[in-house]
Parts: C-alpha cells; structure tokens; sequence
C-alpha cells in the first residue's frame, strides 16, 4: 500500500504579538483505516490532523508540530485550526485559572494517585466557586473567602450562594 504518510498543507496563518511571530500549517486527513483498525474503540474518528507551529522570538527560532485526532471530516483544513486553537485557548485559560487560583503549579504531590486526586478536588472547587453569583470578587479571593468564612462555605457547598 502507498499510502500518503504527510497530506498537503490545507492551511497557513501567521499571527504576532507580545515580540513574537508564529506561523502556523495545518494538514489534516481522513485517509485513517490503519489507525481505525489499530484502535477500533475510538468511535466516531474520522480525521487526524497535524499542526506545525514556527514561532520567532528574540532572533530565536522554534517548531513544533502536535497531532489531534478528530470525529470532523479532513475537507476543511482551516476550520480544523480554528477549532484546535480554540480548545487550547480554554485548556490554557483553565490552566491559568488553576494555577492563580489555586497556585496549582507548585503542587508537588507525586505517590500513587495523590497529584490526579488533589487535580480533581481543584477543580470541583472551582465549580463550586463559579457557580457562586453572589459575589463579584475573582476566583482566588472567593476561594479565600470560603476558607476564612464558614457561612460562605457552606453557601458555595450547599449550592446557596
């Protein structure tokens, strides 16, 4: 079989900002029967696709390319950028959260299950903490707020805020 092991580019895009420019190239295909049968309880695959980011800051020179696999078809190659930048957009943004929030970062909890546990409970108490409309302070000064303030507690653990 000949397949074709690296599609066309479907997609470039350059952006700038912050000292730094970024050129990004998307090629996605839908030619997947051999990761179908490799894998045949990952239903509803019909694409992977493959995003080269250059990136130029200070004179220096970074590539890097990520692969997704998708339940979208490969016909539009632009879409399929958007939509992963998008989704790293809201796991960044999640991340930023959890880390100022919860100075999730220097956690250093390494044996068994603990650091996929303590992930867990940061992020029910986040829940807890967005759902409260009560209160127009940021994330971490709520989540402080629950720890000095008993009655806030239960409100945000109780669903009352």
């Amino acid at each position: 079989m000949n397949r074709n092991t690296s599609p066309p580019v479907g997609f470039e895009s350059v952006d700038g900002g912050h000292g730094r420019i970024e050129q990004r190239t998307i090629r996605a295909s839908s030619d997947i029967e051999w990761l179908k049968e490799r894998h045949p309880h990952w239903h509803g695959l019909h694409s992977i696709v493959a995003v080269t980011a250059q990136r130029e800051c200070n004179g220096n020179i970074s590539k890097e390319t990520r692969y997704f696999i998708s339940s979208l078809d490969a016909t539009d190659p632009e879409r399929l950028g958007y939509i992963v930048r998008a989704h790293w957009g809201i796991e960044n943004n999640l991340h930023w959260v959890l880390d100022h929030a919860f100075d999730e970062d220097s956690n250093r909890a390494r044996a068994g299950n603990s650091a996929a546990n303590m992930a867990v409970i940061r992020h029910i108490a986040l829940n807890l903490i967005k759902a409260d409309t009560s209160s127009k302070i940021g994330v971490k000064n709520r989540r402080l707020k629950a720890g000095w303030d008993n009655d806030y507690l239960e409100k945000l653990l109780l669903g009352k805020a």
